[in-house]
């Protein structure tokens, strides 16, 4: 039985890949930042605990918590957990920035160092990290967000130049629109950081906060993303980065064959 850790399952794509995996009789260790999201875990028989991503200390008594039960083995790691600060860059403040990054990017770094001194010891192991069809483009209002996943796309691609003579993965995986509370959890982000009145993209703020996730195209099911961890887990190859989405192949493809100029005629549509 393989033993993964999951940050970030209180909703969405850390949950629904955590219930997925746990069917499939993997041994889950899901983790959430609020006792309340905890307890739900728990009572749906997973082993769970309480990880602020944001905190070394959080991460170094989970790891601690869970190689006790595991006889100091972990096979798997999803670093999952993020949300995505909207606004235009003008609009961010360096302090909403730096509260992105620290749980973008920084947080999701503290669990792989600590998770590789774990399968450096052990001889193995498998590192997902959770990237986003805007760690390969961006998109107006979203700079923030689009930093940090490319942050994310930067240090995953060192790092797996860097285990190649190691039995350690690491990839990414390049999720578009996806079923979760991300775009609520965004919203709640844009008001509280973003002086929306006094913008010049006042109007595209108000259209953001009425816009339905009906909306959305080539939306898909988290289910669809627990799949695509399973199908590295059982991989002997696994893969630089895996696109999920039609939105990710499409966007991802015209990146990679036109002009910077001719792409943002594109997006800036978007």
């Amino acid at each position: 039985m393989k033993n993964i850790l999951i940050t970030g399952c209180s909703s969405g794509i850390g949950y629904e890949t955590a219930l997925y995996l746990k069917e499939k009789g993997y041994k889950v260790f899901a983790t959430a930042r609020q006792q309340k999201d905890v307890d739900h875990l728990t009572s749906l028989g997973f082993t769970s605990y309480l990880l602020d991503v944001r905190s070394k200390n959080s991460i170094t008594q989970t790891l601690h918590s869970i190689l006790k039960q595991t006889n100091n083995k972990l096979d798997v790691v999803f670093n999952n957990a993020g949300y995505g600060q909207p606004g235009a860059v003008e609009d961010l403040s360096v302090d909403a920035l730096k509260e992105q990054f620290e749980t973008n990017v920084f947080g999701l770094h503290e669990v792989t160092i600590q998770v590789l001194k774990i399968m450096h010891s052990q001889g193995y192991g498998k590192i997902i990290q959770h990237s986003s069809v805007l760690g390969l483009i961006s998109l107006k209002l979203r700079g923030s967000y689009n930093a940090s996943k490319y942050a994310i796309e930067g240090l995953t691609d060192t790092l797996r130049l860097e285990l190649l003579n190691t039995n350690i993965d690491v990839t990414l995986l390049n999720t578009g629109p996806v079923t979760s509370d991300f775009r609520k959890n965004a919203m709640e982000k844009l008001v509280q950081n973003v002086d929306m009145k006094n913008s010049r993209y006042k109007i595209n703020y108000e259209k953001s906060l009425e816009a339905k996730k009906s909306e959305v195209p080539f939306n898909l099911e988290a289910i669809e993303v627990a799949k695509v961890v399973e199908k590295i887990i059982l991989s002997k190859k696994v893969k630089p980065r895996y696109y999920i989405t039609k939105a990710t192949y499409l966007l991802g493809y015209l990146k990679r064959i036109l002009s910077t100029n001719m792409l943002d005629k594109i997006l800036i549509k978007i």
